[in-house]
């Protein structure tokens, strides 16, 4: 690989101009912006490639830049001749295909709004979802088409593949469409992407991402994924969700370099099978992805041990052990990020930037934000001192997010927008994420963030994953209930409960010992992977 300097922390955040990355990314144009010409248009000279791509059935191949921007004038072409346009919006029900991206840029190049629907929704959730944000149409494919029978007030469908009678066949018409079509230029407030929440506290909310977002999205990427020209990047987060669909499909575009789609079920093996064809050097993914890449154990490093020059982990707070079996067994440095659906990545251990890393915190603040902690009053807490995670809006040029759809506005307390997670400062400027703010557990007059508790349980040979909650106690006021999965080879026990109580006992001290201990074979997710804990609490 080509030379690369690493900036000094402190330094290039102290300096961060704002103002003249912005307008590296769209920003400066005063015409007006439009993402597919920022994502895709700009980097359409030659054969460039802008996507690699992996089906189920094993296939293979990629798509230029120049042969995306065609594709994405035909079916913005497509969704005129529908009657849709500017501000619409078009949800996708679509695997990890080549065709996810002709959608989403067509639709972008159209000035219309993409709503990514992940396809391990049932049909509830996604009616949910379609009335929330009263798309005008809905690109699916066969396999998912029929979780579409049954939602009333169905928008006009059109499926990849045979489609049903009523539906539009995709490719027969994409290929009617000529290849050309002026890109819709739109002001950086207008949104062109419509999110909803995970709803890992409850249920999912609308978020409006504008395009004045587009600059967080390439500072993530440059700063905290350190993404190079000579990098081979895969994002295995589905673009269903924020982090796949903001730092896989649009965030590497963005920058002029390649994404990767591939599409199945995540399997450790396959997982190793495409980081060695492909080259991968630069991965990111989700903390269950890397826990059952540590449990697979000896194929894994067997398989990809110094492939990987970077990894980096987001979605929920990554174990310790796991960032340290990187180190040793893949020679590769894994770090935690930090991030939210509604104001994307802005907690970091950077790789693109130098500073000690605290083992076990979520980083440092991303350039272009200024974050704090607060409490629920909005007054900020010295350093050591738990409460919530906040950012200051006025003192954060790269933040966008402008409130829930339906109360733009209402979400803020005085400056801060209250991400609702807990956290404490240190007094290295590094922030150590404790939990969401109802996760945090009361005992006995000590305030326990679940993640410590989690990550020692993880320490342990027989553990693969740990969940811990509050559990009402008249006593103490709550006591500390882990929920385990055992790794193969362990079985439930009563010795095995004990010995565990003694295992975090011995390192976190007597107030943060599971009390209770409760063996399941999988824990409540939501859909991209992150634990439930309010279903355990209840």
């Amino acid at each position: 690989m080509t030379d690369h300097s690493v900036p000094d922390y402190d330094d290039f955040y102290d300096g961060f101009d704002a103002a003249s990355f912005q307008a590296t990314f769209g920003g400066g144009n005063t015409d007006g912006l439009n993402v597919c010409v920022e994502c895709c248009d700009r980097h359409a000279s030659g054969d460039k490639i802008a996507l690699a791509w992996e089906s189920a059935d094993g296939t293979s191949g990629t798509v230029t830049f120049a042969d995306l921007k065609t594709q994405s004038a035909r079916f913005a072409n497509l969704l005129v001749e529908n009657r849709i346009g500017p501000g619409d919006r078009v949800a996708g029900l679509l695997p990890r295909i080549p065709e996810l991206l002709c959608v989403l840029f067509g639709t972008l190049r159209a000035g219309a709004v993409y709503q990514p629907l992940f396809t391990a929704f049932g049909p509830k959730t996604i009616e949910q979802r379609l009335e929330g944000s009263q798309a005008k149409l809905i690109v699916t494919d066969t396999v998912n088409r029929p979780k579409l029978d049954d939602i009333s007030n169905r928008p006009l469908v059109m499926t990849i593949g045979k489609a049903p009678d009523g539906d539009i066949s995709f490719h027969a018409a994409l290929d009617r469409q000529p290849g050309t079509f002026k890109p819709v230029l739109c002001c950086p407030e207008d949104p062109f992407l419509m999110m909803f929440t995970s709803g890992t506290t409850g249920p999912p909310k609308g978020v409006n991402v504008p395009i004045a977002a587009l600059p967080a999205f390439a500072a993530y990427l440059k700063y905290g994924v350190d993404l190079r020209p000579d990098d081979k990047f895969w994002n295995v987060g589905d673009p269903g969700w924020a982090y796949g669909l903001f730092h896989g499909a649009i965030g590497p575009l963005q920058l002029g370099y390649p994404t990767m789609l591939v599409d199945g079920a995540f399997t450790v093996e396959r997982t190793c099978e495409i980081i060695r064809k492909h080259g991968i050097t630069n991965f990111t993914g989700t903390p269950t992805a890397y826990r059952l890449m540590v449990a697979a154990g000896n194929m894994v490093r067997s398989a990809i041990r110094g492939q990987l020059r970077v990894a980096s982990s987001a979605g929920e707070h990554l174990n310790p052990e796991v960032v340290r079996w990187f180190d040793e067994e893949l020679q590769c440095t894994l770090h935690n990020q930090y991030g939210q659906t509604e104001v994307a990545m802005i907690l970091l251990n950077h790789h693109g930037l130098k500073h000690a890393v605290r083992v076990g915190s979520a980083g440092r603040a991303m350039p272009g934000y200024s974050l704090a902690v607060v409490d629920e009053a909005g007054n900020p807490l010295a350093n050591g001192e738990p409460g919530i995670l906040a950012i200051d809006r006025v003192r954060s040029p790269l933040f966008w997010f402008a409130g829930y759809a339906g109360r733009e506005g209402l979400d803020w307390v005085g400056d801060y927008y209250l991400t609702g997670d807990a956290a404490k400062r240190h007094e290295d400027g590094s922030y150590s994420l404790l939990g969401r703010g109802d996760d945090v557990i009361s005992s006995a007059g000590y305030r326990i963030g679940p993640f410590d508790v989690e990550s020692c349980l993880i320490e342990h040979a027989s553990v693969m994953e740990s969940a811990v909650v509050g559990k009402p106690d008249e006593e103490r006021g709550q006591i500390v209930r882990a929920v385990i999965v055992l790794n193969g080879g362990f079985e439930a026990s009563d010795a095995l409960s004990e010995t565990l109580r003694l295992h975090v006992r011995n390192r976190l001290g007597a107030h943060a010992y599971p009390r209770e201990i409760s063996f399941v074979g999988s824990l409540p997710k939501t859909p991209s992977g992150k634990v439930q804990r309010f279903l355990l609490r209840e």
